[in-house]
């Protein structure tokens, strides 16, 4: 049943409401107390409506509806966003994507999956697992994270070292456009090379210029063999020789290499007693280390003799090897502790940022000691994947005064700039970072951003204000 259509609402809400109906189109008062806001912790305004669609066909008819009122609207995945992408500056109407889930086929002989856009990150995984395959993408909001989310932000996650970032995991995607046109969506092959290679686009543009309403996975080998490792290491020039030496000589190479100072290991294990020190002594530096492949029996002899070899040459002071997926997964609870923040670490200021390999040690060292310097009694906490170059850094100070946060980004992006890092590796500009866009990108560069979003969405209805000042 259609609620009654009043004067009051606006007459977008009033013409979608005429055309999709109350299952699809959700007005305030039904609202309740659901959540619209991602977990950046920006501020967000209520929508003026929520839809809710199921297909693709109604997400092109609400969009040509919100493009014939100048109607603004913001989709939103699973809200597990850091940088305020999904959130409303006011007079919006929010898109949940959270009925368009389901796998749609999988194509073992191409090794492809076809998917809607809600999907959370999850079921792909468990679906490709039980077909027999691998869908690599990984992040820790896995069960709640959406996979259109995870491809208008280019998700990164914990094994990009081996299989590359959201982007590479794509054939194709299935985008409405502004006016409601539908694009792509079709192709399952490798290779296609006719003209723009218009996926990428829209892969990364956090929802700016189109809604990600499909997408065709490719699928990885099934590994049947994981060795996994976690080192204590004498210094970073080791962390880096181990690196290099893990990808040439390991024979299933590295599908993740996870670095870890020691200012978080030993918080985390202070903080959660859940959690078991791997190693019994201190190092300078910790690793996790891990490789997976086919043959488990060469795999594992492979795994601890190259251990062996780098402790001979002084490159490791101490590794612990798990002995099962129990064991495993307890080292990775430690690098997966930032989990937790919330409870153990509030009013924190949080850095997702990324520099060349060979600047990592030399970069963060000037961040670490510009913020210890300003903030004395300041908890830092220093993580990352290497491999990627892709470093997290977390602030916290308690009762710190107010304008202390953007004193801390301000440090931190500024230092990120002067070494020409990325002010974001993985988790988007949205609102959060687009203040320092400017120091990771040109103003050329942005220039050309900007022309882009002109040419696809003129009238700046979709997710305004996100990325980019238009």
């Amino acid at each position: 049943m259609t609620p009654a259509i009043t004067p009051g609402h606006p007459r977008a809400v009033q013409a979608l409401l005429h055309a999709l109906g109350a299952q699809v189109v959700q007005l305030p008062a039904d609202f309740g107390n659901r959540q619209h806001a991602d977990a950046s912790r920006m501020a967000c305004a209520e929508p003026i409506a929520l839809l809710r669609p199921v297909s693709t066909a109604q997400i092109a008819q609400a969009l040509r509806i919100c493009s014939e009122h100048r109607q603004p609207i913001v989709t939103q995945g699973g809200l597990t966003g850091l940088s305020g992408g999904a959130c409303l500056r006011g007079g919006e109407i929010a898109l949940s994507m959270e009925r368009m889930r389901g796998i749609e086929s999988i194509d073992m002989q191409a090794s492809t999956m076809t998917v809607l856009a809600g999907t959370p990150l999850q079921m792909v995984q468990q679906a490709a697992e039980a077909a027999g395959a691998m869908f690599p993408l990984d992040l820790g909001a896995r069960g709640s994270c959406s996979i259109g989310g995870n491809l208008a932000t280019n998700a990164g996650g914990n094994r990009v070292i081996k299989y590359g970032m959201a982007r590479d995991q794509v054939l194709d995607i299935e985008v409405v456009l502004p006016g409601g046109q539908v694009l792509g969506g079709r192709h399952r092959m490798i290779k296609n090379n006719t003209g723009y290679d218009l996926r990428h686009l829209f892969i990364g543009s956090e929802g700016t210029l189109g809604v990600i309403t499909k997408a065709v996975l490719k699928l990885r080998p099934k590994p049947t063999a994981v060795s996994t490792a976690f080192c204590g290491v004498p210094d970073f020039a080791a962390v880096i020789q181990l690196l290099t030496r893990a990808q040439s000589e390991l024979p299933a190479g590295v599908s993740a290499f996870e670095v870890m100072w020691p200012g978080y290991y030993h918080f985390v294990l202070e903080r959660l007693p859940h959690l078991r020190a791997p190693l019994a002594r201190r190092h300078a530096f910790y690793l996790l280390l891990e490789s997976s492949g086919a043959d488990a029996e060469r795999q594992n002899q492979a795994f601890e003799c190259f251990l062996a070899k780098c402790m001979a040459d002084g490159l490791l002071q101490d590794a612990a090897i798990a002995g099962s997926d129990a064991d495993a997964l307890a080292f990775w609870a430690i690098r997966d502790a930032p989990g937790e923040y919330q409870r153990i670490l509030p009013g924190r200021v949080s850095f997702d940022i990324s520099f060349a390999i060979s600047d990592v040690e030399a970069a963060i060292a000037h961040c670490e000691a510009a913020l210890r310097e300003r903030w004395p009694k300041a908890t830092v906490l220093i993580y990352g994947h290497l491999g990627d170059g892709n470093i997290h850094i977390v602030v916290q100070e308690p009762d710190w005064p107010a304008g202390s946060m953007a004193e801390v980004q301000s440090v931190v992006y500024g230092i990120t700039g002067q070494w020409a890092g990325s002010v974001s590796a993985e988790h988007g500009i949205g609102l959060k970072r687009k203040p320092v866009l400017g120091l990771t990108r040109s103003a050329i560069e942005i220039d050309v951003m900007r022309a882009i979003k002109r040419a696809i969405d003129p009238d700046n209805l979709l997710n305004p204000g996100k990325l980019l000042d238009c």
